[in-house]
C-alpha cells in the first residue's frame, strides 16, 4: 500500500537543481514517487511547506505519534554518501539527530529544527563565531567511522591536479597563489588526520533547536584533520568582515578562534585552510572559471602574510 499524499516538487527548486545535468533531472522526476514511498514506509504525514537548499528538498512531517520531524531528500553523491554514518556517530551531540535513513536513496528522517532561525540571522559577530567555534570543537572531537572518504586521498588528488589547473587562471598572481596552496597541502598530506569532519560548517548550516540552542545540519563527512574544517566559517557572512574596517584583522580573529577551538597549531591550520582554498579553486577551474573567488584570495593572502 502506498500513501495517497501527493509530493510536489517546488518549481524554484526544480528550476535550479535541474541545471546540474541529466542525472539531476532524472532524480527530480523520481522525487514525488520516492517521497510518497518514504511517507508510507516511515508512517509520516506532511506538516507544512517544503524548504530547499542547493542540493536537497526538506519536507516538514509528523511521525505516527505526532512528533515533528523533517524528511530530507537528496541525490546520492560522493560528498553525502557518509552523511548517515556521520550523524549516527555524532548521536546528536551538537548536530541534528538522525531518526531514520534509506541508504539506497540517501534520504533521511531528521529531528525537526527551526529552519526560520539560522545562526546567520544573529547579527552579533562574537556570538556567531563563538557558537561555530563550540560546535566545530565538539563535532571534530570524534574519530571518523570506517568507510568515509578521507582527506589523505583528497589531498593527494588536489596536489596532482593543481599543476594542470593553474594555467587556466588569467592572473599570474592567482596562478602562483594556487601553486602555493598546493605546496602547503603537499607538506601536510602525510598527516591528514582521522577525525570526523563536518566539511561545511557555517552559520547558514546551524539552526535553532529545542534540546540545544543551536545545532548543525547538512554535514558532508570525511575523515581528516579538523583544521580542514575552518574555511567555511572564515568565509561566512563576508559583509561582517568588510564592515569591520580592518579586513585582515577580522579574518585573523575568526581564524584564531576557530583554530584554537579545534586545537590546531598555526602551521597546520594555515596549511589546511589553504587546502580548502585550493579545493574550491580547482572546482572553479573545472567549471570553466578563469579567476579565483576574491574573498578566498583575500583569506589566503592574509594567512600567508601571518603564518608564523
Amino acid at each position: 500500500m502506498t500513501t495517497s499524499t501527493p509530493i510536489d516538487v517546488p518549481d524554484a527548486f526544480a528550476a535550479s537543481y535541474g541545471t546540474q545535468g541529466a542525472e539531476a533531472r532524472a532524480w527530480l522526476a523520481g522525487l514525488p514517487r520516492l517521497g510518497e514511498q518514504l511517507l508510507d514506509r516511515w508512517k509520516l504525514r506532511l506538516d507544512g511547506p517544503a524548504r530547499w537548499g542547493m542540493a536537497s528538498l526538506v519536507l516538514p512531517v509528523r511521525r505516527a505519534d505526532g512528533t515533528p520531524a523533517a524528511l530530507k531528500l537528496q541525490q546520492v553523491r560522493e560528498e553525502t554518501a557518509g552523511a548517515a554514518d556521520g550523524l549516527r556517530a555524532w548521536r546528536g551531540n551538537g548536530i541534528v539527530r538522525l531518526l531514520e535513513d534509506d541508504e539506497g536513496s540517501a534520504a533521511q528522517l531528521l529531528e525537526r529544527l527551526d529552519a526560520s532561525r539560522p545562526l546567520s540571522s544573529v547579527t552579533d559577530e562574537e556570538t556567531a563565531v563563538g557558537v561555530i567555534s563550540d560546535l566545530l570543537a565538539r563535532l571534530t572531537a570524534l574519530p571518523a567511522p570506517s568507510g568515509l572518504r578521507s582527506l589523505s586521498d583528497i589531498a593527494a588528488a588536489m596536489v596532482e591536479e593543481a599543476p594542470a589547473a593553474a594555467p587556466a587562471l588569467r592572473d599570474p598572481d592567482e596562478r602562483k597563489l594556487l601553486e602555493t596552496c598546493a605546496a602547503a597541502v603537499a607538506e601536510l598530506a602525510g598527516e591528514a588526520g582521522d577525525r570526523l569532519l563536518h566539511w561545511d560548517l557555517h552559520t547558514g548550516n546551524v539552526l535553532a533547536g529545542e534540546r540545544e540552542p543551536w545545532l548543525a545540519i547538512d554535514p558532508e563527512p570525511l575523515a581528516g584533520d579538523p583544521a580542514f574544517d575552518l574555511l567555511p566559517a572564515i568565509d561566512d557572512r563576508w559583509e561582517a568582515v568588510t564592515s569591520s574596517g580592518d579586513i585582515g584583522r577580522a579574518v585573523l580573529h575568526r581564524f584564531d578562534r576557530l583554530a584554537e577551538a579545534v586545537g590546531a597549531d598555526r602551521r597546520r591550520a594555515v596549511g589546511w585552510t589553504l587546502g580548502r582554498v585550493l579545493q574550491n579553486g580547482l572546482w572553479d577551474v573545472e567549471d570553466g572559471k578563469e579567476t579565483l573567488e576574491p574573498t578566498q584570495v583575500t583569506i589566503a593572502r592574509t594567512l600567508l602574510d601571518h603564518r608564523r
